[in-house]
C-alpha cells in the first residue's frame, strides 16, 4: 500500500492519498482546491491513477478540490448518501465497502459535526473527517450539527473500534499527525464525560467563532468546489 498525508497550512486540513502498490490505483480523501496541482504532481511522481476522490462531509473552512481533480484525472467523486451535493457520482451507505484494487475501505455514517459526516475505515486506519479529532471533536453548532448525534457517532461507533486503530483526522491545529483510538479514550478532554448529557453541555459552551468563509465555502462545496 502507498500512503501520503498532506497538510494545508491555511485551513489546517489533512488530505490523504491511498493507493494500491500493485494496481497503482489511488483514492484521495478531503482534497483542498488550492493544492490540486500538488496532488496531481504527487500522483505522477508515484505513477498512480486517481480513480476516486472522497469528501468526508460538506466542509465549512475550505473548498474541496473534488471537481477540479475530476476534470484533471476523470476520477469519480464519492460521498456518503446523506450529502446535499447532488453532483456526487457515487453515494455510499453506512457500512458499504469501497474497493480500489485490493484495498477495501468501509464507509461509516458518523453524523454530529454535520448531518452528512462520514468516517472511512481501512484495515486499522480510521479517516475520521471532523467527527473525531486528536484531543478534540468536531463542533456541532452549524450545518445541522447535533451534539447527541456526535456523542453516538463517537462513543457508540468510533470508540468501539480496536484501541490500536490509528486515527487520521480531517484537521489538526497543533502539529499532530495521528493518534490511536486508545489514546483518545484516555487523553482526549472532550471524551472524559460520563454520559450524553454531559457531552451536550460541554459542546454547548464552546463559544467558538464562526468560520470566516463558511457561507461561500459551503455553497461551493455543495457543488463539489465548482464555481
Amino acid at each position: 500500500m502507498i500512503f501520503r498525508q498532506v497538510f494545508d497550512n491555511k485551513s489546517s486540513t489533512y488530505t490523504y492519498l491511498i493507493a494500491s502498490a500493485k494496481g497503482r490505483e489511488a483514492v484521495i480523501i478531503d482534497p483542498v482546491i488550492e493544492n490540486v496541482e500538488s496532488y496531481i504532481k504527487l500522483l505522477q511522481e508515484l505513477d498512480l491513477k486517481l480513480v476516486k476522490v472522497i469528501d468526508t462531509h460538506i466542509h465549512a473552512d475550505h473548498v474541496t478540490g473534488a471537481s477540479k481533480l475530476k476534470q484533471a484525472t476523470n476520477c469519480s467523486t464519492l460521498m456518503g448518501e446523506h450529502t446535499p451535493a447532488d453532483t456526487v457520482e457515487i453515494k455510499v451507505k453506512d457500512d458499504e465497502i469501497i474497493k480500489i484494487d485490493q484495498i477495501e475501505i468501509k464507509a461509516m455514517y458518523t453524523p454530529g459535526h454535520t448531518s452528512d459526516s462520514y468516517s472511512f475505515l481501512m484495515d486499522k486506519y480510521l479517516f475520521s473527517g471532523d467527527t473525531l479529532l486528536i484531543n478534540g471533536t468536531g463542533r456541532t453548532d452549524f450545518q445541522n450539527g447535533n451534539s447527541k448525534d456526535a456523542y453516538n457517532s463517537i462513543f457508540n461507533r468510533l470508540l468501539k473500534l480496536p484501541e490500536e486503530t490509528i486515527l487520521y483526522p480531517g484537521h489538526d491545529y497543533n502539529g499532530k499527525e495521528s493518534s490511536t483510538i486508545g489514546n483518545e479514550k484516555k487523553f482526549n478532554p472532550r471524551l472524559q464525560v460520563k454520559n450524553v448529557d454531559e457531552y451536550v453541555e460541554l459542546m454547548s459552551n464552546l463559544n467558538l467563532a464562526k468560520p470566516q468563509l463558511i457561507d461561500i465555502n459551503v455553497s461551493r462545496n455543495i457543488k463539489l468546489g465548482a464555481n
